[in-house]
């Protein structure tokens, strides 16, 4: 595995440190999690999930607080390559994780996981909050995933990648904090660049990209680039595609009709799921 040679620590409850150190792990790292005595609040909210994302990581139920458990967590340190970390930066200075652990351990990279980039760093925010910054929350819709904190992981699985990388070149190990709040931002990009949203290009203005209502439910078309869009119009014998030709023609049938037929007709059109374990075949 890629990273079979590194070790990683973590102490990031919740979101996204568990799923970063996932990565991680599935990428071939040893991780081991230092839990508080009362355990990961993840557990209590989705059990399932919980033990999903702990799959073969070692757990440690320690309390940080203590003078004992502390250099129990110090040794733990000793043999490792990179630590998680998802509390502000004062929860952190008073378990004694400032820079003297760089200085204890000079080998130890630290990826620290905040809400807002410093200065805002002591801010308090949700992945909600942090979408809700950046325009990507309608008002009375809750958003149906937890966006910030899932890029948020990705992004802190690529930068501790870049730290190992440094500290192979160094021989040092150096930090680097990943702000879920910049998640949010550059997921609402395209938004922001007038890509999506109420009628831009890929909100809605393209008859080929688009939501259509079948006869049963709902279908998802993206005929965006041109051969998709051409092979579409010439299944249906038209010359061009145009919002209520193709509305009047995926209500004739169901969802699961049209996805079937995209997949005869290679063109990327899919039945709207009403659970993410919906099979549709």
């Amino acid at each position: 595995m890629l990273l079979d040679d590194v070790r990683v620590v973590t102490i990031a409850l919740n979101l996204p440190g568990p799923a970063a150190c996932s990565r991680l792990r599935d990428l071939g790292a040893t991780v081991v999690k230092v839990e508080p005595p009362g355990g990961d609040p993840l557990e209590t909210y989705a059990a399932g999930w919980y033990h999903e994302l702990h799959q073969g990581i070692a757990i440690h139920r320690l309390d940080l607080k203590q003078e004992a458990d502390r250099r129990r967590f110090d040794g733990l340190l000793a043999g490792a390559d990179l630590l998680v970390t998802a509390q502000r930066p004062s929860a952190l200075a008073r378990l004694g994780l400032d820079a003297s652990v760089g200085e204890r351990h000079p080998r130890l990279c630290m990826l620290r996981i905040t809400g807002h980039a410093a200065p805002q760093d002591e801010q308090p925010g949700h992945d909600l909050t942090y979408l809700a910054m950046h325009g990507l929350v309608a008002p009375g819709i809750l958003p149906p995933t937890l966006f910030a904190d899932m890029a948020g992981a990705e992004r802190a699985a690529t930068t501790a990648l870049a730290l190992l990388h440094s500290r192979n070149r160094t021989g040092t190990g150096t930090h680097a904090d990943v702000a879920l709040e910049d998640a949010a931002e550059w997921l609402a990009r395209p938004r922001r660049h007038g890509l999506t949203g109420d009628g831009a290009l890929l909100g809605g203005q393209l008859a080929g990209y688009n939501l259509y209502a079948a006869q049963d439910g709902w279908i998802a078309v993206a005929a965006l680039e041109p051969h998709f869009a051409q092979r579409l119009a010439a299944a249906f014998g038209v010359a061009s595609l145009e919002s209520g030709a193709l509305a009047a023609r995926f209500a004739t049938e169901s969802a699961l009709h049209w996805e079937r037929w995209a997949r005869e007709h290679d063109v990327p059109i899919v039945a709207l799921r009403n659970s993410p374990t919906q099979d549709p075949s």
